[in-house]
């Protein structure tokens, strides 16, 4: 530990999509553990004009904890960024292929041959193009077929309003066979397009062939933070498992929480999460979830998403998570 002096901010940011720190954060309980200390807790996604979002991406503020997708950690991490993986969580997300309205393609193997739609935004890592690639090769794969069996197909994405919009436009054109789509909104643009399930990676038995970005998810914070502070790293990860135990009991409410974190109703949350989700939210780095987050990160740089390794566990530091367990838990949190 270092005599850094206690920052007046932490900042917190998170996908769209079931984490402890949305269900924390809706309870209000990671700004309640703080408030004594003088610290406000504050999330990107909320912050005020001229914060630097870009940070979800590149992780390039040192009080900042992230639970998101894996493909931009990754890419912070091999470009340099000084963080710290802390905890993977595992969570089905509907990853689904789908075809036209009508058309015959069912199944992994009826891919091969396909014109498979890979969309192209210009930003600084393309982790919507990454998604596709990774959901088509793991689908090609569980059937004994690569992606060269099959003919990508660049969908260009900016311009368009909506996730997947870009990729089911080109569908409807008849200029891609098959989109890959996943999540809450991602079950309802299915329906309002119209389009029809081929292949639903959530049955793939292989764990293997549904590993993309949020499966698994990690949770990552910055080294400066962890060195100066860890004690405060250790308070925040207490809290996120305090919001995790609390979800196992309430799944109507992470279901509510679920609908506004991802901005789907009802029907497009229902459609995309399994029932069971409020018990997955605990995160961990057990080795299954490491050695999945492995294959990620050599898939990735194999298809030029990362400039550079990643040793996933050197990355990993086990130590926060354990010390946050071990933390005496609180009297029960109030109702916000």
């Amino acid at each position: 530990m270092t005599s850094a002096p206690v920052p007046d901010t932490l900042w917190f940011t998170r996908c769209p999509v079931p984490t402890a720190t949305g269900i924390a954060a809706d309870r209000g309980w990671l700004a309640g553990e703080f408030a004594p200390d003088g610290i406000t807790v504050r999330s990107l996604q909320d912050a005020r004009p001229g914060a630097d979002r870009a940070a979800h991406f590149t992780h390039a503020l040192p009080g900042l904890f992230r639970e998101g997708g894996n493909v931009p950690a990754l890419w912070a991490r091999s470009r340099g960024e000084r963080t710290r993986l802390v905890g993977l969580t595992w969570i089905e997300e509907r990853q689904v292929i789908l075809v036209a309205p009508g058309s015959p393609v069912r199944g992994a193997a009826a891919l091969r041959g396909l014109r498979l739609a890979l969309p192209r935004h210009s930003v600084a890592i393309d982790f919507w193009r990454a998604m596709a690639l990774r959901g088509f090769e793991g689908a090609l794969a569980s059937a004994g077929h690569g992606l060269d069996e099959a003919v990508l197909v660049d969908v260009p994405a900016d311009g368009h309003q909506g996730q997947w919009a870009a990729e089911l436009a080109a569908l409807r054109k008849g200029e891609v066979d098959a989109v890959y789509v996943k999540g809450a909104l991602a079950v309802e643009a299915a329906r309002r397009a119209g389009a029809e399930v081929a292949v639903e990676l959530d049955a793939l038995p292989d764990p293997a062939h549904r590993v993309n970005n949020g499966t698994p998810r990690p949770l990552t914070v910055h080294q400066d933070l962890l060195d100066a502070h860890p004690g405060l790293v250790d308070r925040f990860l207490a809290v996120l498992l305090r919001a995790a135990d609390w979800a196992t009991g309430e799944p109507a409410e992470v279901a509510r929480i679920l609908g506004a974190e991802t901005g789907a109703g009802a029907e497009g949350v229902a459609g995309a999460y399994r029932p069971g989700t409020h018990l997955s939210l605990h995160p961990d780095l057990s080795a299954t979830r490491l050695d999945l987050l492995a294959r990620q990160e050599e898939a990735l740089r194999a298809h030029g998403f990362l400039p550079e390794a990643v040793d996933v566990r050197t990355w990993a530091d086990p130590e926060p998570l354990r010390r946050a367990r071990l933390l005496t838990p609180p009297p029960p949190l109030p109702a916000p």
